[in-house]
């Protein structure tokens, strides 16, 4: 859907929204927005999003984690692959149907994601310690809402919609 940018707002606030995300997107490529300490850039997007995708909704198949993810199936086995190999994710048959492979978070891999996601939960309190909580609790809506209408846009568009797990505090 196209607008006209007349209507849509201030063609400076518009441009000023679209440079801080540019810059955002490549800050956050440049830190993987990692964390801290030693485990800092420990963790690459992908995998990170995989793990926490297995946490948050179990042990699933290749087709049905590709899909809750919004990703192809080839790109999910290959990104599971080094998941596997250092034993983060572990492979087991289904229970109904032994030829199916399920993917499922190993005691290492659940291990190894609360590290991560602590040290991300300490860098994001590092970042916005002089924010009033309403201001954390603002961006993050506000954050979630962009994210969605972006992934919103590439199904209309008939992409593959990026990672849009909800926010939680958890993470």
């Amino acid at each position: 859907m196209s607008m006209d940018m007349s209507t849509v707002g201030d063609t400076g606030l518009l441009d000023t929204l679209q440079h801080e995300v540019a810059v955002f997107a490549r800050r956050a490529e440049q830190t993987r927005l990692g964390g801290v300490g030693q485990v800092r850039n420990s963790m690459d997007r992908a995998a990170y999003l995989l793990l926490n995708r297995l946490d948050r909704e179990g042990p699933m198949g290749v087709k049905a984690l590709a899909a809750s993810m919004g990703i192809d199936s080839s790109t999910v086995t290959r990104q599971v692959a080094p998941l596997v190999d250092t034993g983060l994710v572990k492979r087991t048959s289904h229970p109904e149907d032994g030829r199916a492979v399920v993917l499922q978070l190993s005691p290492r891999g659940q291990a190894r994601l609360e590290e991560v996601r602590s040290s991300r939960r300490q860098l994001m309190a590092e970042l916005t310690h002089d924010w009033a909580p309403e201001e954390r609790e603002a961006f993050c809506t506000l954050l979630t809402r962009f994210n969605t209408a972006l992934s919103d846009r590439m199904a209309a568009h008939g992409l593959p919609a990026a990672e849009a797990a909800p926010a939680s505090s958890a993470s």
